[in-house]
């Protein structure tokens, strides 16, 4: 089938190269020169733990290409993807600018009936206005699919591959049978594809992600109370992880939730539902708990230097909002770097993927080392914000022979607070 994917951003990238891993001929189009010249040239922009196979294979074999012509890249295709950005509005609403403007193209350009697939994430009736803007200048059948993605950025390809659902949501049989074709080769082992009606599909994926937030802001909540009765959070979530009513999975507390996802769809789902007159108080709350979560550390961190943190040295461990993956939208990091240096500190950091998008943005503001060890050299306390494995199980000695104060501000509860207290470090994590 050939298939065009108009967008090279996270979700865009990602959905062309698997698709073309199952045999299809996908032309991916974005209106950034340098990026599609990169991505011609075998340049990935984005990290994305086994992307680069697929990129590889699929791009030599003829089945993946890319331009920056919107008529070259949905020439004969039978299905076009929009994945382009929605990002946050000034009150939180998504802007759907960049859809729209494309829809509004794409009427003038189609000769055959197509299916058009909204891939972002988008408002409940982004279908409709999309239809809409296409039918004022279509002369032949089209169809408009709602289609989001759950993509989790670090294991991206592997739920792409093996999606746990595909929500589709249409209301015409045609689309549907076409649908139903590509991703049939995705639910070999019997996961389902859910079918249901455009705005239930947009409503779907806000809902998804708006509860994994609240999880996550839940549990942390938890460990804000577990700190002030004397309890350990971490024994409750394997207490209550056993449920299965409720799973193992976002019971972890720590510094927030960060990301180009969570942050944006809950304020989203909490402006549809201020637009449609209904008061989400526990959206508001999830959004008030995660900013101040964020930089949570900050005071315990003042209280260790006797609340002056002029000249000190910081290092941080992680800058991207999560671990396997470059991307440090809404990061924690970003949030306790600007507050430090706010406050007169020195910051070292050190992240496997992310320091080339934090100099983009912050450049020679804070320092950035060469590996972890690096970071703590000359360092007056340690803050961790990203749980990447090299993080995990350092040699304690080592750390301490680099530090100038055995202190670790952990935000990710990566270590035993008895074990750290045994080996003389002053260490501070979140709800135990």
């Amino acid at each position: 089938m050939k298939i065009a994917v108009v967008g090279t951003g996270y979700v865009g990238l990602v959905t062309g190269t698997c698709l073309a891993e199952t045999g299809n001929t996908v032309t991916c189009v974005d209106i950034n020169e340098e990026k599609v010249k990169k991505l011609q040239s075998g340049v990935i922009p984005i990290y994305e733990p086994g992307l680069d196979i697929l990129f590889n294979r699929n791009t030599a074999q003829g089945r993946l290409k890319f331009t920056t012509s919107l008529a070259e890249g949905i020439e004969e295709a039978k299905i076009i993807f929009l994945a382009l950005p929605t990002p946050p509005d000034e009150d939180g609403s998504a802007d759907l600018k960049y859809i729209l403007g494309v829809a509004d193209d794409l009427g003038k350009l189609i000769k055959n009936y197509v299916v058009v697939v909204d891939k972002s994430t988008v408002p409940v009736g982004t279908a409709e206005m999309v239809r809409e803007r296409i039918a004022k200048n279509a002369t032949c059948e089209f169809d408009v699919v709602s289609n989001p993605e759950f993509l989790r950025e670090g294991v991206a390809v592997e739920d792409f591959m093996k999606p746990d659902r595909i929500v589709i949501g249409t209301s015409s049989e045609k689309a549907k049978k076409i649908m139903e074709q590509l991703y049939l080769p995705f639910v070999r082992q019997g996961n389902p594809i859910i079918f249901m009606s455009e705005r239930s599909a947009e409503m779907t994926k806000y809902a998804a992600n708006a509860f994994l937030a609240t999880k996550i802001t839940f549990m942390n909540e938890i460990a804000n109370l577990c700190e002030k009765v004397g309890a350990n959070v971490d024994d409750i979530r394997r207490g209550i992880g056993a449920d299965s009513r409720i799973g193992k999975r976002f019971l972890f507390a720590g510094v927030g939730y960060g990301g180009s996802c969570f942050p944006k769809d809950v304020q989203a789902l909490a402006k549809t539902a201020e637009d449609n007159q209904y008061d989400f108080k526990i959206l508001k709350s999830v959004m008030a708990v995660n900013t101040s979560q964020k930089t949570k550390l900050i005071e315990p961190l003042k209280n260790y230097f006797s609340g002056n943190l002029k000249d000190k040295q910081i290092a941080v461990w992680g800058l991207a909002f999560k671990p396997y993956t470059d991307d440090i939208r809404e990061a924690p990091a970003l949030d306790n770097i600007r507050i430090l240096l706010e406050l007169g500190a020195k910051v070292r950091a050190y992240d496997p993927e992310a320091m080339n998008n934090v100099k983009q943005l912050l450049g020679d503001k804070i320092e950035y080392a060469e590996s972890p060890y690096g970071a703590l050299l000359n360092s007056d306390a340690l803050l961790i914000m990203t749980e990447w494995p090299v993080f995990r199980t350092p040699d304690f000695e080592v750390v301490a022979s680099l530090l100038k104060n055995k202190a670790i501000f952990d935000g990710r509860n990566l270590y035993e607070p008895k074990e750290m207290q045994e080996m003389g470090f002053y260490y501070v994590s979140i709800g135990r």
